[in-house]
């Protein structure tokens, strides 16, 4: 099935060409965008840096993650928010882009995984799962949402 006729339907809404034609919109969601990235992004690098064994030891990884869990999925929720209008203002370039197609891939898997692998992790009696399960665990979850970070960066150069 070809894509192309969708990918340009979205890029031909309202909000799509709203975007596409203003001179500040597109920055500012994108900055919105890179904050929630930023926040995202800490909340994933606390837990896995606990996991690893690196700072804060005195606090349960299950503890760190059940209340860093708010800020993720409000990082996570605010980056999909702001990153479908940006799609929409130029879904044609998206359509032939291979780095967007990566992060696509990325951001499913790295989300799967972390709402589901790692949470399990994170939530486990660390004496009854041994640290190497936990540092696997971690070092799964940084790279696959490195790969998603990257990829989105390398969409703007590609």
């Amino acid at each position: 099935m070809d894509l192309l006729p969708v990918f340009q339907w979205l890029e031909d809404t309202t909000i799509g060409a709203v975007i596409r034609e203003s001179l500040w919109l597109f920055p500012v969601i994108e900055a919105v965008h890179l904050l929630a990235l930023a926040l995202l992004g800490g909340t994933i690098l606390l837990v896995d840096l606990r996991l690893l064994g690196f700072g804060l030891r005195s606090q349960p990884v299950a503890a760190l993650a059940e209340g860093v869990h708010p800020w993720l999925v409000g990082g996570l929720l605010t980056m999909v928010a702001t990153g479908v209008p940006m799609f929409l203002s130029e879904a044609i370039k998206c359509y032939y882009s291979p780095p967007f197609w990566y992060k696509m891939f990325f951001l499913v898997v790295a989300t799967a995984y972390t709402f589901s692998v790692r949470k399990r992790v994170a939530a486990a009696d660390p004496a009854r799962l041994g640290p190497v399960w936990g540092r696997l665990s971690a070092l799964a979850s940084m790279g696959l949402w490195f790969c998603v970070g990257f990829s989105g960066r390398w969409i703007a150069f590609y």
